[in-house]
């Protein structure tokens, strides 16, 4: 049941991806928008859309505000703080993609199996 809770949370996670880049990539170069708003809107999309996708196909769980609430603010403290590492740290900025792209997906299942779209008993 785990590995197929997280296989679906994994395609979700490619179609959110692609749906952020592409988000990203039309405001920022189609629309001549700065990088950090075209970041911070295309994350916007992209986590809300895995929030429903994955409440509805990877948890078959009631997608309510608190757990959108839940789910939004710890994925964007995330992304925040690997963006503040990255920084820190001089990284490049595909560094600090696959990084972030590589631990929501880990930390990001395990919140929502175990904390987000847990049923309660």
């Amino acid at each position: 049941m785990l590995v197929q809770r997280f296989s679906r949370y994994l395609s979700i996670g490619v179609i959110n991806t692609l749906l952020h880049w592409v988000v990203f990539l039309l405001l920022n170069l189609g629309l001549g928008i700065s990088q950090s708003w075209s970041n911070l809107l295309a994350f916007a999309v992209a986590v809300t859309f895995s929030f429903f996708a994955n409440a509805r196909f990877t948890f078959q769980a009631k997608a309510t505000p608190l757990r959108y609430l839940l789910f939004t603010c710890a994925m964007g403290l995330l992304s925040f703080l690997v963006g503040v590492t990255a920084d820190v740290l001089a990284l490049a900025p595909v560094i600090t993609l696959v990084v972030f792209s590589g631990l929501s997906l880990v930390l990001g299942f395990v919140y929502s199996q175990f904390f987000v779209f847990k049923e309660r008993t």
